[in-house]
């Protein structure tokens, strides 16, 4: 609590900063907003329609027949929004998890936990329409957004493979020629410290350039038990990007974006030792001992740890992309070309203790090449189309390492590793046609060819590469959508989506682990999805509403098998269904502005285990081993080497049971925010605004 109240109040100085500073700033975001508010004819405030490309083209939200979360640029700043992982606060059913410097979003219980080479996520990332598939780039700072859109269910028309439970669409301004210029200082506890810089200006009447920055650096919150180092937690970030537009003539202009960015932040590797009773899983009662029990110094205080070697999280990243558009008379083309590089470095203590037992280094090497082509026909006709290609290959290299003899002569020792490199070709075609002037038809499909090729584990200390046979798999995702359009402000529509997230080769365990040295066969996972909604948008309130129903199938798990082995399966099947609300309203004088949402979620495993190489893996109980194993039930299988009347250890127990109805991890059955926001509107002093955000 006490670091949430430093937080709201680093929030409320970089606000204050904000309004008193540069009002200016504040002038230029509420004009980039994608939710504005203007006046009527009346002279009173009213909500002006929010527009979103959730269907590759620019639309009027309430006409858009899928579950959307818009967040513009005053919202942002207001929440204190700093890096994309912050949004979770205001968007219902939204989560991101990690793992190490590992980020997985996850939508309606729909996500994944597994982080492997080639492994990717289930909800798309894109930044001003360009792919980010890499898990270690999920999480960024946010550079001059103007919205960002968070799209709900399978989106595998028209955002492709490894969109299984959505996508979310980062929208940043572009250069203009119209000079433009903005200052951003946030000081809060623990000497938080953020500095951002914008600038635009015009080279000549058809050439604009920009050029942002972010800074940012603090102590963090987390104090060394073992060395009483209070700065353990300490984080250097920052991030440049530069874009030049050109204007070619009326019909054609092309924009080009480097951004070069550096993070040496450790938050995501603070971690504390867990304690909490372990649980039979046979009877549901406690084993009677603690699930962590070493002879060392721990910490199970989320404020501290305890850390006997340097613990490191630190990414390079490097992207340059270029976008082109041309009016093609009978449609619009726009081209996305992009080549991105990240690199990270990772040092995590795995036994949380002050014990030297085991110090995992992990460095990632990432380099993607994309190209789509994205069609879009001329508004004005009774059937609106989109049609587009898509290819990208994703090279991921995975090194590992032993850093528990840093500091010794010893050093640090090469471990092994994995490397994939993961191709995807694709064609897609999605169209609405008016039946009537208030009733539309939706359809679309993708047809994808995803290639896994190159595949290698290298054997421990002598580092040589084991190849593994390539893999290829083919998938149609179709989409229907029924919308009626009941007034102008509101519609009412009901759709069927699919999408998957593509098979991987488990060359970082299955494919390594002995006596076989088997690679699992690892199955796409697929979700059929079937939703009702109703939008209306009118002059002070907005609301939207959903019921959803999905069929969730061949999840890709991770199975621990004890002495650092683990693979993945296709272990589960789930059924997700639930209702979602969300709602805007603001009052006439625009002064006070609300926004509200609140989802439930039932998520449940239908099973929970599956046969693998002709055995039953079952559901991995992450227990306790008791001092004599032998007294285990005999369908349990011991990874733990606890000999007779030696003390009980912490280990993992795979099991042989399959679990039937049990709650979906990640899968809060209730989650809801509220965000007001009062304001003064224009004083001889600035504008001034108090808000807040409160989010279960």
């Amino acid at each position: 609590m006490t670091r949430r109240i430093s937080a709201l109040v680093g929030s409320v100085i970089a606000t204050a900063w904000t309004l008193l500073g540069v009002p200016i700033a504040a002038n230029a975001q509420s004009a980039n907003s994608g939710m504005q508010t203007g006046a009527s004819d009346t002279g009173m405030s009213t909500l002006k329609e929010i527009v979103v490309t959730a269907q590759r083209r620019s639309q009027k939200m309430v006409d858009v027949p899928i579950s959307i979360t818009v967040l513009n640029s005053k919202q942002l700043a207001t929440a204190n929004v700093q890096s994309l992982a912050d949004i979770a606060q205001l968007v219902p059913s939204l989560r991101f998890d990690s793992q190490t410097d590992f980020f997985q979003p996850m939508i309606r219980g729909i996500g994944t936990a597994v982080t492997t080479s080639g492994g990717g996520t289930d909800v798309g990332i894109y930044i001003d329409g360009f792919y980010s598939p890499n898990p270690l780039a999920s999480d960024f700072q946010l550079l001059n957004v103007t919205n960002i859109q968070v799209l709900k269910g399978p989106q595998g028309t028209l955002f492709g493979h490894n969109t299984t439970g959505g996508a979310i669409l980062v929208t940043t301004a572009a250069p203009s020629t119209h000079p433009h210029a903005e200052v951003k200082v946030s000081y809060g506890s623990f000497q938080a410290q953020r500095y951002q810089v914008y600038a635009t200006t015009g080279l000549s009447r058809n050439v604009a350039v920009d050029i942002a920055g972010i800074f940012s650096k603090g102590n963090g919150f987390v104090t060394n038990i073992v060395n009483g180092d209070s700065h353990v937690g300490a984080y250097k970030n920052w991030t440049l990007r530069t874009g030049l537009k050109v204007r070619f003539s009326d019909k054609v202009w092309a924009l080009a974006r480097f951004t070069d960015s550096q993070e040496d932040d450790p938050t995501s590797m603070m971690i504390n030792s867990n304690t909490d009773t372990s649980i039979n899983p046979t009877t549901g009662k406690p084993w009677g001992i603690e699930t962590f029990t070493v002879p060392g110094t721990y910490t199970t205080n989320p404020d501290q740890v305890a850390l006997n070697l340097p613990t490191f999280a630190t990414s390079n990243s490097a992207i340059a992309q270029l976008t082109l558009k041309a009016d093609l008379d009978f449609a619009n083309l726009t081209s996305y070309s992009q080549w991105r590089r990240e690199n990270s470095n990772a040092s995590e203590n795995l036994d949380q203790t002050a014990l030297p037992i085991f110090q995992l280094g992990l460095p990632v090497y990432d380099t993607t090449v994309s190209q789509e082509f994205v069609l879009n026909s001329k508004r004005g006709t009774r059937l609106q189309w989109t049609a587009g290609a898509f290819a990208f290959s994703n090279s991921d290299q995975w090194r590992t390492r032993i850093d528990t003899y840093e500091n010794t002569p010893v050093g640090q020792l090469a471990l092994g590793g994995s490397g994939t490199v993961t191709q995807n070709y694709a064609v897609y075609l999605d169209g609405t046609y008016a039946l009537t002037p208030k009733l539309f038809l939706t359809l679309g499909a993708r047809y994808s060819r995803d290639i896994v090729k190159d595949a290698y584990w290298r054997t421990f200390f002598t580092l040589t590469r084991n190849y593994v046979p390539s893999i290829e798999s083919n998938k149609v995702t179709p989409r229907a959508v029924l919308r009626y359009k009941l007034t102008d402000r509101s519609n009412v529509y009901a759709s069927y989506t699919e999408g998957y997230k593509a098979a991987i080769i488990d060359v970082g365990g299955s494919c390594q682990d002995g006596p076989a040295y088997k690679c699992n066969p690892i199955r796409p996972e697929d979700v059929n999805a079937f939703e009702v909604g109703y939008k209306v948008s009118g002059a002070h309130f907005s609301d939207d509403a959903a019921a959803f129903y999905y069929d969730y199938k061949n999840l890709q798990v991770s199975e621990f098998l004890g002495a650092a082995q683990a693979y993945i399966v296709n272990a589960a099947k789930s059924r997700i269904y639930g209702l979602e609300d969300e709602f805007r309203y603001n009052t006439d004088d625009n002064h006070v502005q609300l926004s509200a949402g609140v989802s439930w979620t039932h998520a449940r495993y239908v099973t929970f285990g599956s046969v693998v190489n002709g055995a039953v893996v079952g559901t991995p109980i992450y227990a306790s081993c008791p001092a004599n194993p032998a007294t285990l039930p005999p369908q349990y299988v011991q990874a733990c080497t606890t000999a007779p009347g030696a003390p009980p250890s912490y280990d993992y127990v795979n099991t042989s049971t399959v679990l039937h109805g049990q709650h979906m991890q990640y899968t809060p059955d209730i989650t809801a925010t509220l965000t007001p926001l009062v304001t003064t509107g224009m004083t001889p002093t600035g504008d001034y605004s108090l808000s807040g955000n409160l989010y279960f």
